[in-house]
């Protein structure tokens, strides 16, 4: 999260100090710059000091926006699962994509901003944008409008805008703040990113916890409230647009400057093109490719673009750090649904894990700066920022090993995965004596099955095809019975005996064939007595059991203790108690008779409770806000002192891109039985090519 938060600020400074007291980009027969630039206004001071009373209703404008941003994708990956109904791999691929798009639309509000309209119009736009697809992304959350159809359009279209929107300000905001400083006042200007960037993890801190509690706790529409959850987080960006607007006449207004990414990209296309022009061996080398552009462009220009590629260089891992990074919202979020996340005092949401990172951060930046580094520099280790990277790239890794660990936990609790020609049987003995059951051409069930038994485990039957016609015979106080059923592959039973009108009878009922997501309780019943019951639980759910031991369909609850239910039968309204209902478990609930007013009930538990704590993920939190801090805050502060002229996050981006399209256009799959053959070929040849390389070292 400090790499979303942060590059906004050091881009802020970077850009500001570029543009204002450095240089200015003259290309070769240009004339410089002449007249007066505008006289800027100087803003009222907050009390008497010297920060300028505008950056109020900027970090005020910040704080609502970031609230607002990751309000709205705390909860997106289980809007997409549960909303959608899409599967795990699909709403994660979305997640991402979503994300993705976040980190490219900086690009068009950096050109927007220095090349037509200024930082102030292109907040101001792009924010009414911003607030547009909140508002769309909200009205597709509420289930009575429309068909799925509806909903993913509509979802789609409010989350391009929101990308756009997002994306757009992330590099004007910060750097307009910095305008409003005069330039004697670098060390105000200096606490205000400071401020600027705590308002920004408040944000995040608060939002990550809230949103996850309007979408969980509240109900609308007999469901999660998703409308709720994404229509405050659109109230808080329109608050952010209303503050922002509200301090216009504060604010100092700074002219379009030009695009400092089109000025790099137009110097390096320049000596390409020039280089490609002069390619005679009459012609003299020059010691670096980007000399080919010094016809055109100065030479402190040159030198700063090939500190810039030699920094990319070096940052080429970093996607796939803040890869692994931006899975806290997607597959963390979904391993927290596979986990008990009850705290004592307080049940956490899934998606609430989030805020976990933010509040790391806020607590690790000065542990590490005040404590960890001085504390290493004491020990004379020359802790080098490129150390400090690679250290926190290591605990991003350790993260993810943590959470493969906490994940063979979780899956340790799972059904047992099903394969074609098999399929999974259990025995519930509801008769008042032990049955010996026995299945045509099955080794199971070797001992009797007592009255009311627990089932431990499902058993694993064998089956000739995708389905087979089997025969059940059933051993009970002497007597034999034989009942045919037909069993289908891949697919989970439970066979009830049970006594019926003075003889032994059975029913082969279909069972869940995986854990209820969401860290939902599934419960089904079964109707044991001679007449039809209709049950109540909670006061929502109604549900209507027809009479001698039929089986109800599963319902979804959360989970609770549920002791207040209603059994309502021909005799009257009964007490219905049915104990806690826990995380991802699935229960059976056998009613026996009716007695003292209240129904008298059997539970089974079919499918094993979540037995992993969500406390668990603190660990991997732990690393991974750890890695974020030495990865990201040490890789700003590097390329800052690296240069001082561009915005890095937005050349890494395009750099990255392309370097993956050329990479992805050429690469060939490789036959891991070939590939030595190949290796040997390839070395063979290049005996007889060798090629003698001169290190040159290039002066900057």
């Amino acid at each position: 999260m400090v790499g979303d938060k942060a590059r906004g600020e050091m881009n802020a400074f970077q850009r500001n100090e570029s543009k204002e007291t450095l240089f200015t980009f003259i290309s070769a027969g240009d004339d410089p710059p002449k007249g007066d630039f505008p006289v800027q206004k100087k803003s009222p001071k907050l009390c008497g000091s010297n920060y300028p009373l505008s950056i109020a209703f900027i970090v005020v404008n910040e704080f609502c926006e970031r609230f607002s941003y990751y309000g709205m994708r705390a909860v997106l990956t289980l809007y997409f699962l549960s909303f959608f109904h899409w599967d795990e791999n699909l709403s994660t691929a979305v997640y991402h994509a979503f994300s993705a798009l976040c980190y490219f639309t900086p690009v068009i509000g950096a050109i927007m901003a220095d090349s037509w309209l200024g930082k102030y119009k292109t907040i101001i736009y792009l924010s009414i944008v911003y607030v547009v697809g909140h508002l769309i992304k909200s009205v597709g959350a509420i289930p009575s409008l429309g068909n799925q159809a509806v909903h993913v359009i509509l979802s789609m279209v409010g989350l391009f805008l929101i990308a756009l929107g997002t994306g757009g300000i992330k590099p004007c905001v910060s750097a307009f703040g910095g305008d409003q400083f005069e330039e004697e006042h670098t060390s105000e200007r200096n606490k205000f990113f400071s401020i600027f960037y705590l308002s920004i993890n408040a944000g995040s801190l608060i939002s990550t916890f809230v949103t996850p509690v309007l979408r969980g706790d509240v109900k609308c529409f007999g469901e999660d409230c998703y409308a709720l959850a994404f229509g405050v987080p659109a109230a808080l960006m329109v608050l952010a647009l209303v503050v922002f607007i509200a301090g216009s006449g504060l604010y100092r207004k700074t002219p379009p400057q030009g695009n400092v990414l089109l000025e790099v990209c137009k110097c390096i296309g320049f000596a390409i093109k020039n280089r490609l022009k002069n390619r005679s061996p009459q012609i003299p080398k020059r010691d670096h490719w980007l000399d080919w552009a010094s016809e055109k462009y100065s030479k402190q220009l040159i030198g700063e673009v090939k500190m810039v590629t030699r920094v990319l260089f070096l940052f080429i891992p970093l996607p796939m750090f803040w890869a692994l990074f931006d899975q806290q919202g997607s597959r963390w979020t979904l391993q927290a649904t596979k986990m008990n996340a009850d705290f004592g005092i307080y049940v956490l949401q899934p998606d609430q894990m989030q805020f976990l990172n933010p509040l790391l951060i806020l607590v690790f930046i000065p542990i590490f700066d005040l404590g960890l580094y001085p504390l290493i520099n004491m020990c004379k280790f020359n802790f080098t920022p490129i150390r400090k990277m690679a250290t926190g790239m290591i605990l991003a890794g350790m993260a993810f090993g943590l959470a493969a660990v906490v994940e063979v936990k979780i899956n340790e609790n799972d059904m047992p995965r099903l394969v074609p020609e098999e399929s999974l049987i259990r025995v519930l003995n509801l008769a008042k004596n032990p049955v010996r059951v026995t299945i045509q051409d099955q080794d199971l069930f070797q001992q009797p099955v007592e009255a009311f038994q627990n089932p431990v485990e499902y058993s694993k039957l064998i089956l000739n095809g995708e389905e087979q016609s089997l025969r059940f015979t059933l051993q009970h106080q002497g007597l034999s019975l034989d009942f045919n059923y037909t069993v289908k592959e891949k697919s989970v039973y439970s066979l009830i005996v049970f006594e019926a009108d003075g003889s032994l009878s059975s029913r082969l009922i279909t069972d869940l064939e995986a854990k209820p997501e969401n860290g939902l309780a599934a419960v089904r019943f079964i109707n044991g007595l001679s007449e039809d019951v209709n049950l109540t639980i909670d006061n929502k759910q109604f549900i209507a059991v027809q009479k001698n031991y039929s089986a109800s369909e599963y319902s979804l609850l959360e989970r609770d203790r549920y002791n207040n239910g209603k059994c309502i039968t021909e005799m009257g309204e009964f007490t219905l108690e049915l104990g806690l209902l826990d995380f991802g478990a699935s229960y059976t609930i056998v009613i026996t008779n009716v007695s003292g007013g209240a129904v008298k009930t059997w539970k089974s538990e079919d499918i094993k409770s979540n037995n992993v704590h969500m406390a668990w993920q603190l660990p991997q939190y732990l690393l991974i806000s750890a890695g974020e801090v030495m990865f990201s805050i040490t890789g700003l502060a590097f390329s800052y002192s690296q240069w001082a002229e561009f915005v890095l996050f937005t050349v890494l981006l395009f750099a990255v891109c392309i370097i993956f399209s050329i990479m992805g256009y050429f690469y060939v799959s490789v036959d891991p039985e070939d590939l030595e053959e190949k290796e040997e070929k390839r070395e063979t040849s290049s005996r007889g090519n060798m090629i003698s390389l001169v290190t040159k070292k290039t002066k900057l």
